[in-house]
């Protein structure tokens, strides 16, 4: 992978903030009180917030430094202080230094199975990626019913309460496929390690099915399946050869296997995230579960423009109950669940969700230990909603 230049300005700022913290360090030792004056900061929201301005860059429409005394400002950039704090560092990243690969194209309104376009994705040798567990640490920016968050990136007032104390609104049939796995991006894929190479069949993608999302897919029906659900998983490549247009195909083959198989209650979309900061670093998102690096997974409900998704709602609670065991089962699996304006085929079932496993800065190898949590997490709920055979 081709290394990614530094910018100046980014290298001029952590220069500043180098000298700063150094300077600060000094005075607070001659002073006195140097311990406990580090952990004060250490654990003040508004000194995290500009340190993290100082280490990633300014996000727009903040201005955290103005917040802070004389002395504050002296120690910002000293990154080591923010080690106690990495839900601090997750939540700024969850809601000001990372930008989304799925957006819009330019200039157009979002629209129903609207056909998203390949946004240009940097990316980073392995040594360059930096790792985070993004989970929120406060409740602004999110909507929130106890222990759920819900970014919500639509002008909905969203009853996200009501949608997690309510019933999901499906039965799985004891009989016939029940779950169907699908991937809209396809060749989607993960950063090479010395486990998993690849041949790229263009930035972050491959058409490799043991590298790419395929594989991920692969492993929640080998989980599902051992679970004793039953699972049809689709393996075409709907963005290849070419990506615009890619939901407009797959919305094809989600109609066909619901109109071949009636007993299909639940389709979910695989696919994997891409965070880049807003100086270019590269991002994963990553925990540790069982002394093994785990990818984090987000959960996506498509609201479609205007509401025009009959079953979002629907969808956003089944969506609470999958959040929910993987909160009880795995506490650092999930990041917040996302409400988006754009449908994603979404309409066409009440069961129907996007599921993004890790990002393209995570490996395979964290990919597939987090496919194998979402699965049983999941699997978890699935099966509580199968009916009894009949006699």
């Amino acid at each position: 992978m081709k290394k990614q230049p530094i910018q100046w300005k980014r290298l001029l700022r952590r220069s500043i903030a180098l000298f700063l913290a150094t300077l600060g360090a000094w005075l607070l030792l001659v002073c006195g009180g140097a311990a406990g004056a580090l952990r004060s900061l250490g654990e003040s929201g508004i000194f995290v917030s500009a340190a993290l301005t100082a280490e990633l860059g300014h996000a727009p429409g903040q201005q955290p430094l103005d917040q802070l005394d004389g002395w504050d400002r002296l120690a910002v950039g000293q990154s080591l202080l923010l080690s106690g704090s990495q839900g601090a560092v997750a939540q700024y990243l969850g809601q000001h230094a990372v930008q989304e690969e799925l957006q819009l194209p330019a200039g157009q309104p979002a629209q129903d199975h609207d056909d998203l376009v390949e946004e240009p994705q940097l990316t980073a040798a392995p040594s360059d990626i930096v790792a985070r567990t993004l989970l929120p640490t406060s409740t602004q920016g999110y909507d929130v019913a106890g222990g759920l968050y819900l970014y919500n990136r639509t002008g909905e007032q969203v009853d996200l309460a009501g949608a997690a104390k309510a019933s999901v609104p499906l039965s799985l049939p004891a009989d016939g496929p029940q779950i169907l796995i699908v991937h809209t991006h396809a060749t989607e894929a993960y950063t090479p390690d010395a486990a998993d190479v690849y041949v790229p069949s263009a930035t972050a993608r491959t058409l490799e099915e043991e590298d790419n999302v395929l594989r991920v897919g692969d492993e929640m029906e080998r989980v599902f399946t051992e679970m004793g659900l039953q699972v049809l998983h689709d393996r075409t490549l709907h963005d290849y050869p070419q990506y615009n247009g890619a939901y407009t195909r797959s919305y094809q083959t989600v109609e066909d296997y619901l109109a071949r198989y009636p007993s299909i209650r639940i389709v979910l979309d695989i696919h994997r995230d891409a965070l880049v900061g807003e100086d270019g670093t590269v991002y994963k998102a990553v925990t540790r579960i069982d002394g093994v690096d785990t990818a984090q997974v987000m959960v996506v409900v498509g609201r479609g423009q205007n509401g025009s998704n009959p079953h979002w709602m629907e969808n956003l609670t089944l969506a609470c109950k999958l959040q929910t065991s993987m909160n009880t089962l795995y506490p650092t699996l999930a990041r917040p669940m996302t409400l988006r304006e754009s449908s994603y085929n979404q309409e066409l079932s009440s069961g129907s969700l996007l599921v993004e496993v890790g990002t393209h800065g995570n490996t395979l190898q964290e990919a597939l230990s987090a496919a194998r949590l979402f699965a049983r997490s999941a699997g978890q709920v699935l099966l509580g909603l199968v009916e009894e055979k009949t006699q």
